[in-house]
């Protein structure tokens, strides 16, 4: 499984280790990844995602799952997200005709 954030697409970087002596070593920065369950208010159900803890705090900050995803670039998502945002915009289209 990759270590990239479902949501914002952060992913690994690698940089060095530097030691007093200067000496480099590769090392890589992890994301904080943290399996999470969140509600969506249109489909009214929990969904489970592999997200960064930046990205949970940015879920919070634009009003919940369906707000983030609605102005979220598809660049960005995973397949699992992208599908997530389809259905929930065609849900949202289906209730406002109704």
């Amino acid at each position: 499984m990759a270590r990239v954030c479902e949501l914002t697409g952060k992913a690994v970087l690698t940089g060095n280790n530097v030691s007093h002596a200067n000496n480099r070593s590769r090392r890589r920065f992890l994301p904080n990844l943290v399996n999470v369950h969140l509600l969506s208010d249109t489909l009214g159900q929990s969904i489970g995602l592999r997200i960064c803890a930046r990205a949970l705090k940015s879920v919070e900050h634009r009003g919940g799952l369906d707000a983030f995803l609605a102005k979220a670039r598809p660049e960005e998502l995973s397949l699992k997200a992208k599908r997530l945002k389809r259905l929930i915009a065609k849900k949202q289209v289906s209730q406002a005709a109704a």
